[in-house]
């Protein structure tokens, strides 16, 4: 019998059941040969794996002895985010195509610099001859993500240089995709819409005048009319989701994968993979699911204690999605504050006045303040607990019309940026490839026929 791709068929169940036992492994094994479960230690910090020059996460010493137990702070390229952000908000310019500047060469751009490397970007801003034809409206997906992933493979085809790994020809490789990616992604979401929501199919070409933040409203509304704070508050949530560090799974994903010598679209389309994971890249949206879950159990936004009592019911895992989380709050490094949310927040006030959604903005500030103290009283913890910077963002992208399918594909077209300067960085310093040690628990026994035989 023939079964079709997408079927879970009774013998496969079977199969998957008896060889469970197979698989386990005791909790206290990792503690016993004293394995970082995650490459992470008991208070939460990640095992050195590598040195880079790209960005730097600290956490401010409280002076009180506790592990990460500080205000948190966040540099790229030696700077302060926090400073980068006020130079943009103080000149009222778009920032996003400077801070990938930043990323990729090391400085802040000269304004001859910056204009010759928008050039650049718009040059490279248009996607090779049917490609939408040919291969994003070909099988259109619901997850976007995927469908960007399907779409950074098959550039590889378009590309005569694909496996060149030499750094001009990374450099060239990457411009392309960050300034692709926004394009892509776009065209991704109407082409599903078209296909399996029915309508009318337009697609508007990006304008070599605008920034990447303009040209992804733009391009993603049938109109293409957007306001001014619209795009600067996208351009903002990109600036700061453009790198983290070497050490998050994405990027550590591109390191791991461009140690082995491989071109660049496998490299990315390996980081598009770790980033669609609810545990990284998605759970901006799980925010957004949990809040209206709330909306929906929760009569009186502003009674502190029916929320905190929904807060509880989450970790109960009596709530939502019954996984015993709070989405958006805590981070593996920042505890006090994540300087990204910081930044954020007051922006997201400002848009939700333009929007006439100031009741939802309480409601995430409530929620802000309360989690923290809500899981302190519920869950034994060794530091503070803050919201991160998905805590805010899926809130933005609805109130600017974006669809839910968008929101990871948005954070992927800002880390492009971070994990093209650590494909770099990976190429011209390493010279071996990334191979951590497992250790084998498995009892050695002696092989004979009676084990295969069938009855």
């Amino acid at each position: 019998m023939r079964y079709k791709f997408s079927e879970l068929t009774p013998e496969i169940i079977r199969l998957a059941d008896m060889s469970l036992d197979g698989y386990r492994i005791d909790p206290e094994l990792y503690t016993q040969y004293d394995v970082k479960r995650g490459l992470r230690d008991i208070n939460g910090n990640g095992v050195v794996a590598g040195l880079t020059n790209i960005s730097t996460i600290k956490v401010l010493d409280m002076g009180d002895g506790m592990p990460n137990h500080g205000d948190g702070k966040l540099y790229y390229r030696g700077i302060d985010v926090e400073d980068i952000v006020a130079g943009f908000i103080k000149e009222k310019r778009f920032g996003f195509e400077e801070t990938v500047y930043l990323l990729l060469f090391g400085k802040m751009p000269s304004e001859a610099e910056l204009a010759e490397f928008k050039k650049i970007l718009a040059e490279f801003r248009e996607l090779p001859s049917n490609f939408m034809r040919d291969v994003i409206m070909k099988a259109p997906t619901d997850n976007m993500m995927n469908t960007l992933a399907k779409s950074v493979l098959s550039l590889y085809s378009y590309d005569n240089r694909a496996n060149d790994i030499s750094i001009p020809n990374v450099l060239r490789q990457s411009i392309e995709l960050i300034t692709l990616f926004p394009v892509i992604s776009a065209y991704a979401y109407h082409a599903y819409k078209y296909a399996r929501l029915g309508g009318s199919l337009f697609i508007h070409s990006p304008q070599p005048d605008l920034s990447i933040a303009e040209n992804l409203l733009y391009m993603l509304r049938e109109d293409r009319r957007y306001t001014e704070l619209e795009a600067r508050i996208l351009d903002l949530a990109m600036v700061l989701h453009a790198e983290h560090g070497g050490g998050n799974n994405s990027t550590f994903t591109v390191h791991v994968v461009s140690s082995s010598g491989t071109d660049t679209y496998s490299a990315i389309a390996a980081a598009l993979g770790s980033l669609k994971g609810p545990k990284h890249g998605g759970a901006n949206i799980k925010v957004v699911m949990m809040i209206d879950d709330m909306k929906k159990n929760v009569k009186d936004w502003t009674d502190e204690e029916e929320v905190k009592g929904y807060l509880r019911k989450l970790l109960h895992k009596e709530a939502f999605d019954h996984a015993g989380l709070i989405y958006g709050m805590g981070h593996a490094v920042y505890s006090q504050s994540d300087p990204r949310a910081k930044v954020f927040k007051g922006f997201v006030e400002k848009l939700s006045s333009e929007k006439n959604r100031h009741e939802e903005f309480a409601l995430y500030s409530l929620v802000e303040r309360l989690a923290p103290e809500v899981i302190a009283e519920e869950r034994r913890i060794y530091k503070g607990v803050c919201a991160n910077v998905d805590f805010y963002s899926g809130f933005v992208y609805r109130m600017l019309g974006i669809p839910d399918e968008l929101f990871t594909p948005l954070f992927a077209t800002a880390r492009i940026a971070g994990w093209s300067a650590h494909r770099i960085e990976e190429l011209i310093n390493s010279n071996k490839i990334i191979r951590p040690a497992y250790k084998a628990i498995s009892p050695m026994r002696e092989y004979t026929d009676m084990e295969n035989r069938i009855d």
